[in-house]
């Protein structure tokens, strides 16, 4: 099915009804996802790929969207993730307000969006649901499953939920539960929204909308996605020209300040709060200690798997490289045969939007060798 012109979204309906890990249930929810490339007769030559929290289905332009994806620079004919080669599809996460049924979405119940009475969401119920969309297009094993920031811990979720569905797995800056300092930002980020007055306990409207609170929560994820060395070597104490300040007191004055101010304008109004709190909250809970009887290293040596990438950056804060550390051990002790490279890109946790070249080498190489 398609969603019109300059809109590449298909919709894969999920079992009604669909039931939630941590209880409850929906019913004729669906994901959205996009495709490029063809399958082969055989059906094995597909990657998928699932996305950090905010990102869409939309990971590279295709003939329905010519504009440009979220990971534009990895995907096509010729590229690290080469289209003439593999069938890519990407998948917008249960609970996204992407195409995906979410907060925000209309409950059949009651004709009413469903706001703060969607059920708790885990990354585990955005793997199922990836897990049902791939079942769909008549696929029973993945050649390769990609997994980048939010979506890696849901690529973990996917691979324990259902083994042998995966023959290789790319963890790209990812974690196999979240540590403190990232539950604490977390935190921050959805505090700033509920004491935003407009936030009204979900019961927002478009022209009555928390701005201020998620421009806030955008500005600190902006701030813990690049590394203090990007941020010294980009805006230093630069300070803005006089008419590009703020006339409040204590208002705009240094470049790093109104560098943050447009990328929260930017996002503000593209992204459900209700949503954002429940993928939030969801990449809080998930822990592969949960499926090693508290053991993350146990968890990860269920997972069924032949090849692995593990990729990190050292100047990530948000998902340290010694947690991708945590998964290569894991998955080599579950036998698999694991590549894992140490990137030293300034950019932080972003590097795998931004630094391109060494992403692209290495992903390239290990789809490559498959």
């Amino acid at each position: 099915m398609n969603a019109g012109s300059g809109d590449a979204r298909r919709y894969c309906p999920l079992p009604s009804p669909f039931a939630m890990k941590r209880g409850g249930t929906l019913r004729e929810a669906r994901v959205a996802y996009e495709t490029w490339g063809e399958l082969s007769a055989a059906r094995d030559n597909a990657v998928l790929i699932l996305t950090g929290l905010s990102p869409s289905a939309h990971a590279a332009s295709n003939a329905e969207d010519p504009a440009e994806g979220w990971w534009e620079a990895m995907i096509g004919p010729g590229k690290a993730i080469d289209t003439s080669r593999w069938f890519v599809i990407c998948v917008n996460s249960l609970g996204s307000d992407k195409g995906s049924t979410c907060a925000a979405s209309i409950n059949p119940a009651t004709g009413e969006p469903y706001r703060l009475d969607f059920p708790e969401l885990s990354l585990e119920d955005v793997a199922n649901a990836a897990h049902v969309a791939v079942k769909h297009l008549g696929i029973d094993q993945l050649a390769c499953l990609i997994g980048c920031s939010m979506g890696g811990m849901s690529a973990l979720a996917y691979m324990v939920l259902h083994p042998g569905s995966v023959r290789a797995h790319i963890s790209v800056d990812t974690a196999p539960q979240a540590q403190p300092f990232a539950i604490a930002i977390r935190s921050l980020q959805r505090e700033a929204i509920r004491l935003d007055p407009h936030w009204n306990h979900g019961q927002y409207a478009d022209d009555d909308y928390p701005v201020d609170g998620m421009s806030i929560a955008r500005k600190l994820g902006v701030i813990t996605y690049r590394s203090a060395m990007e941020w010294n070597g980009r805006f230093a104490r630069i300070r803005l020209d006089p008419e590009q300040r703020d006339d409040n007191p204590f208002g705009l004055e240094f470049e790093v300040e109104s560098y943050l101010e447009g990328h929260a304008q930017r996002f503000v109004h593209t992204f459900d709060p209700n949503s954002y709190l429940y993928l939030s909250r969801a990449s809080d809970w998930f822990d592969m200690a949960e499926y090693g009887n508290g053991s993350v290293l146990e968890g990860l040596k269920r997972i069924q798997l032949a090849k692995a990438m593990v990729i990190g950056v050292s100047t990530d804060i948000l998902f340290p490289l010694e947690q991708q550390e945590q998964i290569a051990d894991g998955l080599r002790a579950a036998g698999a045969a694991v590549d894992f490279v140490a990137l030293n890109s300034p950019q932080g946790h972003d590097a795998f939007l931004v630094d391109i070249p060494n992403y692209s080498r290495a992903i390239g190489g290990f789809l490559g060798a498959l």
